[in-house]
């Protein structure tokens, strides 16, 4: 993983550890600008955390996306690599890991 891939990963931990969600994730757009979100899980609206990035970055009309990580408890929803692949096309990283920012895997969407 390269170092900007890493600020992805400390900015993922900070956003989950903050918020104490499930997943934290953060989002690399094209021009370099970083989103970072966590899982929204009210009764009436749930968002994984990924989700929440790709939303971010739609909203200010980010072109596409260089990277992502997610961090946290669940498994990966392929919902969300179909939704960063309709965001930003095929073959972007998104890195794996564990609460504490461990990378563990990384797939591509």
């Amino acid at each position: 993983m390269n170092p900007e891939d890493g600020k992805l990963v400390v900015l993922a931990r900070a956003t989950r550890a903050r918020t104490g969600a499930a997943q934290g994730a953060a989002l690399r757009d094209l021009d370099g600008r970083t989103y970072a979100g966590a899982t929204v899980d009210l009764p009436s609206l749930k968002i994984s955390a990924l989700g929440v990035c790709i939303a971010m970055a739609v909203a200010s009309a980010s072109r596409g996306a260089e990277a992502a990580v997610v961090l946290g408890e669940v498994d990966l929803d392929p919902a969300d690599l179909a939704a960063l692949g309709d965001f930003a096309g095929a073959g972007i990283p998104v890195h794996l890991g564990s609460p504490s920012g461990s990378i563990t895997a990384s797939m591509s969407s």
